[in-house]
């Protein structure tokens, strides 16, 4: 688990176990299939609501890009191979980016949909690329601006159409998230604990260290999520990052990806280090499977 908190490139267990019905999975392309399926033949890279219908869920995993409804049933409306950094566009329900790894190997740079996910194009290359952005984020306060990591740390002021390398990566990096009041300011997710940028990512200061972060989101609202090992899922205002435990319940596991309903929220999803997607309705407090 070490090693895939850190580079977030090895499969989590689960998926490795399964690794020799992946292919089959994706060739196969039913036109639905149990969410909890989905975690259990392939690896999820992100969630997202989708605002453009009713609130289902958009799931991006290693063999395409599902919207999934309240009945834990999903549609796959993308196949672009491997969808890594999956962000939703803050504004606009129709935008998606992405980056990863066509089928036929090599990486595909910075992606856009602006059809709700279903056909995807490359925008840019990124610095010194065709980059691979494993870790990915939009600004909430000003959504032209948008970071990547990618042997570096990278940014786009215009949009994701010219990228420049802001600084260095922070040491075994998991999870970024920009700001939701300063578009030069970035939240880093490291197996060493949290950290922050204020000058857009060119250096990173630590908030709270002693154990690996395995995510870091920012609400709509403003508000900051956290999921640390041994102490759970915890939350926080950017005033003062003084974070509280919301669910603490997490003995033989960890979150990975969070996605929260802009419309409600105490409505999240969440997916686990082994790609179990969860659901709570009470703001993270409490959790159960996605479709039980």
């Amino acid at each position: 688990m070490r090693n895939y908190l850190a580079t977030r490139l090895a499969m989590p267990l689960l998926a490795v176990l399964v690794l020799g019905s992946t292919a089959q999975f994706a060739n196969a392309q039913p036109a639905e299939v149990a969410v909890a399926e989905i975690g259990g033949h392939t690896h999820i890279h992100g969630l997202a609501v989708d605002r453009a219908n009713g609130g289902a869920l958009l799931i991006a995993a290693h063999h395409g890009l599902y919207r999934a409804g309240g009945d834990g049933k999903a549609q796959r409306i993308s196949i672009v191979q491997d969808f890594m950094g999956f962000s939703p566009h803050p504004r606009d329900p129709l935008y998606f980016y992405a980056s990863g790894h066509p089928a036929e190997g090599g990486n595909m740079g910075f992606i856009v949909s602006g059809d709700g996910g279903k056909t995807w194009k490359t925008s840019s290359y990124g610095a010194d690329g065709p980059v691979d952005f494993h870790q990915m984020t939009v600004s909430r306060a000003n959504p032209q601006v948008i970071y990547g990591a990618y042997k570096t740390m990278q940014v786009s002021r215009d949009g994701g159409k010219n990228w420049n390398i802001a600084g260095k990566r922070p040491p075994k990096l998991i999870d970024i998230a920009a700001s939701a009041r300063d578009a030069d300011t970035v939240y880093a997710a490291t197996e060493g604990g949290l950290m922050v940028s204020r000058d857009g990512a060119n250096s990173f200061s630590p908030v709270f260290a002693g154990a690996p972060v395995t995510l870091i989101e920012i609400a709509p609202s403003g508000e900051v999520f956290a999921f640390q090992i041994g102490k759970g899922l915890m939350k926080a205002t950017e005033d003062t990052l003084q974070f509280e435990p919301l669910s603490t319940d997490w003995p033989n596991s960890y979150l990975l990806h969070l996605a929260i309903d802009p419309d409600d929220g105490n409505r999240i999803f969440a997916a686990t280090g082994e790609s179990v997607v969860m659901r709570s309705t009470d703001g993270g407090k409490s959790w159960r499977k996605f479709g039980s």
